[in-house]
């Protein structure tokens, strides 16, 4: 495995820090706004922003002919099943659980990679695959009374992580010749109307304004996590193995832990410890290349 290069590093270190760190903003906004219009305002933010960015930077907007079924099953894949399964998920279990069973996609990935596309798969990151696994069932198992009780919160939570592995591979095998920024643009965009309407059909037109608080929580998650890091999230699995890009990923939960324990004074357990130390192993074993002999 070849040494991963500081640009790509300093991507992965920042879209971790983005993503993981929003995980506590949730609470806020979730508090105040039903699921699905938090997603939808979410979207909204996103497109706007995306869409102020590529103006400025007069990038093109076109799509390459013949890519239209590949870039809505991705739309499909990473974002909008995404987010339905996930808001379904914490309609049966406490949303940290279920964000825990979405990040199992590196595990769906090192599968699909292996039984359909027959990537082979190097003891290196087989031992950080297992390793990484280790990890999200140290997450998972406080958690077990609540899936057992909930099986359909555990079938949506999966369904998430499984279908964002879908997307990873519809983005790395695909020749998006041309597609910079406008590949995350198109896929927010064609997400954004089925959740608007399944935030009429379950929600309902708002009845009161949310707080300032929650109103910016919703804003930022759109603007910087969703827009600018979803866009960072293509860039590394263009730059990266889907392995390997799919394992940066299990970082973002224990990043969320950690804030979790700084800004909402969440107490820090034994198996979260091990979970954290785990994940560390893990991203040396998938980033780090071994000696040549």
């Amino acid at each position: 495995m070849s040494r991963v290069s500081p640009k790509v590093l300093a991507l992965l270190g920042a879209l971790t820090l983005v993503w993981g760190t929003n995980w506590p903003l949730f609470r806020i906004a979730l508090d105040e706004l039903p699921v699905f219009t938090f997603r939808t305002l979410v979207l909204s933010s996103a497109v706007i922003m995306l869409t102020t960015i590529l103006l400025v930077r007069r990038e093109s907007f076109a799509v390459p002919k013949g890519k239209w079924p590949a870039l809505i099953l991705a739309s499909a894949m990473n974002i909008g099943i995404w987010n339905i399964a996930t808001s379904l998920a914490v309609l049966y279990i406490p949303s940290g659980h279920a964000s825990v069973l979405a990040y199992t996609m590196p595990l769906w990935v090192a599968v699909l990679g292996f039984v359909v596309f027959g990537q082979k798969l190097t003891g290196r990151l087989l031992a950080a695959i297992a390793i990484g696994a280790a990890a999200v069932a140290a997450l998972m198992i406080p958690n077990f009374k609540s899936y057992a009780s909930a099986p359909l919160g555990l079938f949506w939570g999966l369904l998430a992580g499984f279908c964002w592995a879908v997307g990873t591979f519809v983005v790395k095998r695909t020749n998006w010749s041309g597609m910079g920024l406008s590949l995350t643009f198109w896929q927010v965009l064609i997400t954004l109307p089925p959740i608007a309407l399944g935030a009429l059909v379950f929600d309902g037109l708002p009845t009161h304004w949310p707080s300032t608080q929650a109103l910016a929580a919703t804003i930022y998650t759109g603007a910087i996590p969703m827009a600018l890091g979803t866009a960072t999230w293509f860039t590394l699995v263009k730059l990266l193995p889907a392995q390997v890009a799919a394992l940066s990923s299990i970082a973002i939960p224990i990043v969320a832990i950690v804030s979790g324990i700084l800004l909402l004074k969440e107490p820090l357990s034994a198996l979260q410890a091990v979970a954290i130390g785990s994940t560390v192993i893990s991203l040396w074993l998938a980033l780090v290349p071994g000696r040549q002999r």
